[in-house]
């Protein structure tokens, strides 16, 4: 099953990749894998998956202690709390979910105490839906102000979560704006900030969110089966 939903996907990252004039290649498919067995993701790992996005600590934490850091690429992708950064620091590729200064600042202190640069991108709640983690889209220049000044953290672009719609269409409006927003802070010139990433679209929106731009995509549930949360 897993390799099916696997190719699945890839196909219509594929198709919605051409639909919208750009590369396949340019996308990159997070296999999201929390809540998910260590055998599923083997065996998604060896049907072709190189992606593994996990959003609780201590379970993924877990899970590259025992699968390894130089097999899987893995990324943090769920809402994280300033007291766990120092586990996670120094074990994903790139945390997806820095929702303000003050916990970049965290991140930047541990990084620095371990020699490392941490990878990173802003989570911005451009709908406003007050359930939803990140911040508002008008305080995200100051927040890139902020962490220009951070030499330990690597910002790389932006990642967004719309409302839940059954209809995919209801989220292009939040994919659209956060591109729109990533390419007016891009024109700020930032010392330090790299906006190349736009981490948007899961299971039921992705192929909208790669024609508004996204080049980074979070499926779980497509690709692992349904479960409570994607």
């Amino acid at each position: 099953m897993i390799p099916d939903n696997l190719e699945w996907v890839k196909n219509r990252i594929k198709k919605a990749a051409e639909k919208s004039g750009r590369s396949p290649e340019s996308i990159r498919l997070v296999a999201v894998s929390k809540t998910v067995s260590v055998e599923k993701i083997i065996e998604a790992r060896e049907a072709g998956a190189e992606l593994f996005g996990e959003n609780r600590v201590q379970e993924a934490l877990e899970k590259i202690d025992r699968l390894g850091q130089s097999g899987p690429e893995w990324h943090f992708i769920g809402h994280l709390q300033k007291n766990k950064v120092k586990q996670i620091v120094g074990r994903f590729s790139l945390i997806h979910s820095v929702d303000n200064a003050a916990l970049a600042q965290v991140i930047n202190e541990k990084s620095l105490t371990g020699n490392l640069i941490t990878p990173v991108l802003l989570q911005v709640n451009v709908s406003g839906e007050a359930s939803k983690f990140g911040m508002a889209s008008q305080e995200l220049e100051s927040t890139l102000n902020a962490l220009s000044t951070m030499s330990a953290i690597k910002v790389e672009g932006l990642m967004t979560i719309p409302p839940y719609a059954p209809d995919p269409e209801k989220s292009r409006g939040v994919f659209a704006r956060l591109r729109e927003l990533r390419d007016k802070m891009a024109q700020l010139d930032m010392e330090g900030i790299g906006l190349q990433e736009l981490s948007m679209g899961m299971s039921n929106d992705f192929t909208v969110a790669i024609e508004e731009g996204a080049t980074l995509v979070r499926v779980g549930s497509a690709i692992f089966g349904d479960r409570s949360t994607d």
